[in-house]
């Protein structure tokens, strides 16, 4: 008898339990999951307003509105490499009315080398994926360097008097770069700079030999810079000449993405309409040739399991890489 009373005892308290946690103010109610979205819709850029990975959000989450009936509206909060803005995600209350995007930097480097307050894979559920960065290796046009071979060779000649850039030492640029190396058994020396812009000074400048980044399609065009690799997992139409990093035999992920995320706990539905609209959102024209003609950005699409995946296995292979390097303590 006391056995029984007990398991009442039991049931009776884990029914309160799942009362209280469901009606908690964060978790939203089975009525506001039916009626979403009801209300304006904040999207979190945890970047600057203004350069193309800005634009693009702004473009798709455009496209995306249409199909959710409410406004979404862009917020920039930049600072500490992403990290502020995609802690605001992560932290924000789990009812889809807060979403927003990360890119590498925020998800995987910045958070195996410092301390922020979110885990990238545990607190954050990937959306979906609508495009990529065109990051490659570039060299001044009058450069004697016609291709990354050429780089590769000069190097084995004369070593540590080649000189690159990217936007920040341990970025992602750097460690690829460095993998090459290793691989290549050669030796550069790395000048780091603050952003992609300081980068092309530099290289116009002739302060430096190559840059490891995204690359100013104006000075392209204009045949200021020369495009030698890019840091993309398939070829561009766009560059059908330049080679990719598997082109040449190197084996390791360089990830860019453009996507959407929002907290670990919105839950199943909720995400299930934001990746509705914004896949939709995706096949709009205006989205597309903006993409393609004004920004010049890769339209790349994973839904939200495949983009989960992707970026889970990506953290997964940076983590192990940074330990066997000696940045992880």
């Amino acid at each position: 008898m006391k056995s029984r009373l007990l398991k009442l005892r039991i049931h009776f308290f884990l029914i309160f339990v799942l009362i209280l946690l469901f009606s908690q103010p964060g978790y939203p109610q089975e009525e506001e999951i039916e009626k979403y979205p009801s209300r304006p819709i904040t999207f979190i850029q945890p970047f600057s307003a203004g350069p193309p990975a800005d634009l693009a959000i702004r473009l798709i989450s455009k496209q995306a509105e249409k199909f959710l009936g409410q406004p979404i509206v862009v917020v920039n909060k930049p600072g500490a490499g992403g990290s502020i803005g995609v802690a605001a995600i992560a932290k924000s209350k789990p009812d889809g009315y807060t979403i927003g995007s990360t890119t590498q930097g925020p998800l995987i480097s910045v958070p195996l080398l410092e301390k922020v307050p979110y885990h990238p894979i545990k607190d954050l559920r990937m959306i979906m994926q609508f495009g990529a960065f065109n990051m490659g290796v570039i060299v001044k046009s009058d450069s004697p360097f016609k291709s990354f071979k050429d780089l590769i060779d000069y190097a084995h000649k004369n070593p540590k008097k080649m000189t690159y850039s990217t936007a920040g030492a341990n970025s992602l640029h750097n460690i690829c770069m460095q993998q090459i190396a290793k691989e290549e058994r050669i030796e550069v020396t790395h000048i780091p700079q603050k952003s992609s812009a300081e980068i092309q000074t530099a290289l116009l400048g002739k302060h430096i030999d190559f840059g490891i980044g995204d690359f100013n399609y104006t000075l392209l065009d204009a045949g200021e810079i020369r495009l030698i690799l890019l840091l993309r997992e398939e070829r561009a139409a766009e560059y059908p000449q330049t080679p990719i990093l598997k082109d040449l035999g190197y084996d390791f992920p360089c990830p860019t993405f453009l996507c959407v995320a929002g907290p670990k706990a919105i839950p199943d539905r909720i995400a299930k309409k934001l990746e509705e609209a914004y896949t939709k959102g995706m096949k709009e024209p205006e989205f597309i040739n903006g993409m393609k003609e004004n920004l010049r950005l890769p339209v790349v699409y994973r839904n939200s399991k495949d983009f989960g995946d992707y970026t889970a296995r990506n953290y997964g292979f940076f983590k192990k890489l940074f330990e066997e390097m000696g940045l992880i303590k």
